[in-house]
């Protein structure tokens, strides 16, 4: 049986969401960022990453964690693939190469656009920031994202999605990592192959499922 820890707020919507699109029975046990309580460590809290119990199945205190079947996991990306590969069928690798493929693509959305992305929704968030140096900052990031944009915007124009021409975990966790950057007045405009690849894969009924239990839960 599988339990995953985390709220749709964070980085357990992209398991969530490969999750809802498997219709896998599972358990969702919710834990919150410790950071987001006002006392985190209140005896009437509701369990968080600093809850003992929570410690216990993660000691580095984040979300999501993973377990099944005595398999512990907790990075986000690492669960999504292995969800794919055990449970996927259509969504998950058929053979080696595909594997390497998502692998791949998880990589490339990790280190190539997650960060300027978080970047971007972190310094627009809450009204945004209209100082020069806010404004700055967004630039900079964006300037980022286009190389790794400007790759996914060829590989696109010739794909409908990142892994044998149909939607897989590849794309959740691609996706999930470019939603950062979505905010954007324009950068996406820019890589229309891109857009309309994420404006797809965000149209299917198990995101838009995903995305409404995410904006249910307190900001």
């Amino acid at each position: 049986m599988i339990t995953l820890y985390g709220v749709f707020r964070s980085r357990a919507s992209r398991p969530l969401w490969l999750l809802q699109e498997l219709g896998l029975p599972f358990t969702h046990i919710p834990v919150i960022q410790g950071y987001r309580l006002d006392n985190p460590k209140a005896a009437d809290a509701p369990l968080n990453t600093t809850s003992p119990a929570f410690l216990a199945v993660n000691p580095l205190g984040q979300i999501p964690a993973y377990v099944e079947d005595g398999l512990v996991l907790t990075e986000s990306l690492a669960i999504t693939l292995h969800i794919a590969r055990q449970h996927g069928g259509s969504l998950g690798p058929k053979d080696a190469a595909e594997t390497a493929l998502m692998g791949q693509w998880a990589l490339f959305a990790a280190t190539g656009i997650e960060g300027p992305a978080l970047e971007i929704l972190y310094i627009q968030g809450d009204g945004g920031d209209k100082t020069p140096e806010g404004q700055g900052a967004i630039a900079i990031n964006a300037e980022k994202l286009r190389r790794p944009l400007t790759r996914l915007q060829g590989y696109l124009s010739a794909h409908p999605y990142l892994v044998g021409d149909r939607f897989t975990a590849a794309d959740i966790n691609t996706a999930e990592c470019l939603r950062y950057a979505q905010g954007h007045p324009t950068l996406l405009a820019e890589f229309p192959a891109v857009k309309e690849w994420l404006e797809r894969c965000q149209f299917r009924p198990a995101f838009q499922a995903m995305w409404a239990a995410r904006l249910a839960e307190p900001a």
